[in-house]
């Protein structure tokens, strides 16, 4: 939500074009206009414009702009409609910010500057920090002494970028639960998250919440909330930051589907359960939203069933507004593939400050990101960078990361986890036969989908895949709780998708299924070879590879994947952008 990006030339060069370059790796996490603004010998400009990225490039070809230092920002609307005036940045006399976040005081800092007689072109909180700014220099203060009032002064969420005319050769920059990453390499560079700037950067700095910095062409000043001025660890930048192209296919979210074998393989290399990692653990509270919440229902089916220990999945959202009890010998296991999610990461900050007895872990892709900085101990899915707004490859790769927990005291399992690579590439050969079923599906308005025991959860994964992407209404549900409402939805038109492989609970899904047909025509079944003998030519079927039903989630969590986007494909729809989404949710 909300990506910021600035640059600083070492060398007095034109950033404009960086800064649309960082903008356009930023666009993956979700906006509704973008704009920039540079600091030059004319001063500060600024020019913004509502929808894609294309329409600011566009307007910057009839009027260019140029400068060796500027920042640039892509807005989610949070405060006000997606019009240019509510766009970043926002600007003032004498300067000029972008914000990732939101000011909850807005209001009481705004009705104070109205009294004085600052005026507003925009209904965001964002220019009220800007006006702000504005006021205090008008008193007289330096940039920087503006800047550290203002942040003692807010309250609330934010990633700040700020210039000020008077001090043209520094980016002003803070953070609070809004991730921020400075790079150093042919430029210095300031993003919303490392693959932003990691193309003109050889080394970056991850800044911690209440950390406030200076950026010049020579370097960066680091600060701690106290304003003492600290060293700040540089990350070296790795390959597949750099490398996060399309890879020659039509969509990022179709690349990430295909490289679910590879990401899979890497993440069973790696994170090996350190030995008595449950002892002393009576329970298991999981904590994490959307996407990575189905993958932690998925997991306590694992962990009930195989280390026999209690384990309750919680919304993150809501998780600490409703004073939660949290016991002692619990493990905390927080799920999210940014580890940036600001609903999760209250979450766990909550755990921590209402008991600090329990063991914090966290499941995420990416390394030094805030939730990884916070947790005790860190299982790091090896999926690469994924852009695509509905998450594929990280979903499964946090799956493989929860069986490699749940299945640490069976040798068996473990050993049943090296053949999933290889299933879920012969899974990727369906596509033909998914492409067949989507043509059904995309004129719907409304599809149910249906899973018993651990596929449930994946129902939910697959319904919320479709709709997130192509707009049809979609939901999962429990198989056996069909009768007891959904069965209202069933005509010949609304497709019903079952999951409904061999196994323990093939004859009850199969039950399930025959209710289904008495009523519509247009079921679907998702099963294996065995499963497949029991059903009529009059059902369709997608017949997947066989497998130990304990990995049904991760290897038919793919085809579901191939058929949302799919139909997107064949509606026309924006696949890897999703209307009013965004990749990494760093606002409540």
């Amino acid at each position: 939500m909300c990506g910021i990006i600035g640059v600083i030339s070492k060398d007095n060069n034109n950033v404009v074009p960086d800064i649309l370059n960082g903008l356009e790796k930023l666009e993956y996490r979700g906006y509704d206009s973008a704009g920039l603004a540079v600091v030059g010998a004319a001063g500060l400009k600024r020019i913004r414009a509502v929808g894609k990225l294309e329409n600011l490039i566009n307007k910057l070809k009839i009027n260019p702009i140029s400068g060796a230092v500027g920042i640039g920002h892509t807005r989610w609307a949070t405060h006000g409609k997606a019009t240019e005036e509510n766009a970043h940045p926002m600007l003032t006399r004498d300067v000029v910010l972008v914000h990732n976040g939101i000011i909850e005081n807005y209001k009481e800092l705004k009705s104070d500057l109205l009294k004085k007689g600052y005026e507003f072109t925009s209904q965001t909180d964002t220019e009220v920090v800007a006006v702000y700014l504005q006021m205090e220099l008008d008193n007289g203060l330096s940039p920087r002494e503006a800047f550290q009032k203002m942040l003692r002064t807010v309250r609330g969420t934010y990633a700040f970028l700020a210039i000020f005319k008077a001090r043209p050769d520094v980016i002003f920059c803070a953070k609070n639960k809004s991730p921020m990453a400075i790079g150093f390499g042919k430029s210095i560079c300031v993003g919303s998250d490392a693959s932003s700037i990691s193309a003109s950067c050889s080394e970056i700095v991850y800044l911690d919440d209440g950390d406030y910095a200076e950026v010049t062409k020579d370097g960066a000043t680091f600060f701690d909330d106290g304003f003492n001025v600290v060293d700040k660890p540089r990350v070296a930048v790795t390959d597949d930051l750099i490398n996060s192209g399309k890879g020659g296919y039509s969509h990022y979210m179709i690349k990430e589907i295909m490289e679910q074998p590879s990401a899979i393989r890497k993440t069973l290399l790696g994170n090996d359960v350190p030995q008595n990692f449950f002892d002393k653990v009576s329970r298991i509270l999981i904590l994490a939203c959307g996407t990575s919440y189905h993958a932690g229902l998925v997991g306590k089916y694992w962990f009930e069933k195989h280390l026999r220990l209690p384990t309750c999945v919680e919304i993150a959202s809501e998780y600490r507004y409703r004073s939660p009890v949290i016991e002692d010998d619990t493990l905390v296991l927080v799920i999210t593939q940014s580890g940036e999610t600001i609903d999760t990461l209250e979450a766990m900050e909550y755990v921590k400050k209402n008991n600090n007895t329990c063991r914090l872990a966290a499941i995420t892709n990416v390394l030094n990101s805030a939730i990884s900085r916070l947790a005790g101990f860190v299982f790091h899915t090896e999926a690469g960078v994924e852009v695509g707004v509905a998450s594929t490859k990280a979903f499964t790769a946090q799956l493989t990361v929860l069986a490699k927990l749940a299945f640490c005291e069976n040798f068996e399992l473990l050993g049943q986890l090296q053949n999933l690579p290889q299933a879920c590439e012969d899974s990727l050969v369906l596509k033909e036969d998914i492409d067949k079923i989507a043509f059904r599906i995309k004129d719907c308005s409304n599809a149910i989908y249906l899973g018993r025991d651990n596929l449930y959860p994946i129902a939910l994964e697959g319904a919320l895949k479709l709709k997130e992407i192509s707009y049809i209404h979609a939901e999962g549900f429990a198989a056996g709780e069909m009768k007891h409402g959904p069965i209202a939805l069933i005509d010949d038109i609304v497709p019903v998708i079952c999951l409904c492989p061999s196994g323990s609970m093939f004859d009850k899904m199969f039950s399930n299924i025959q209710v289904a047909q008495a009523r519509g025509k247009n079921v679907i079944v998702f099963t294996d070879f065995v499963g497949a003998k029991s059903f009529d030519k009059s059902v369709k079927k997608i017949v997947l590879p066989p497998i130990n039903q304990e990995l049904y989630p991760i290897l038919y969590s793919i085809p579901l994947q191939l058929l949302a986007y799919t139909v997107t494909v064949l509606k026309g729809e924006d696949v890897d952008k999703p209307r009013n989404l965004a990749k990494s949710v760093t606002v409540e």
